[in-house]
C-alpha cells in the first residue's frame, strides 16, 4: 500500500485512513466491551478505550501499510 492516497485530486497519507479505520474499529470494540460488560473489570475506562484505539491503529498499520 502507497504511503500516500490520491482522494479526488488531493494525496492523503496512509496513516490518516488508517486512523479513520482504526477509529471505526474501537467503536465496535467499544460497543461490545459494553455490551459484555468488560468495563467492570477495568480500572480506568478512558484509558482502556485509549489503549484499544491505539493497539487498532497500531495493528491495522502494521498489517495494511507494511
Amino acid at each position: 500500500m502507497p504511503r500516500e492516497i490520491e482522494i479526488l485530486g488531493a494525496f492523503v497519507p496512509g496513516l490518516l485512513i488508517v486512523g479513520l479505520l482504526a477509529a471505526v474499529v474501537q467503536v465496535g470494540l467499544d460497543w461490545l466491551c459494553a455490551h459484555y460488560n468488560i468495563y467492570r473489570h477495568v480500572w480506568h475506562r478512558s484509558l482502556f478505550r485509549v489503549c484499544m484505539f491505539v493497539c487498532a491503529w497500531g495493528g491495522l498499520s502494521l498489517i495494511l501499510l507494511h
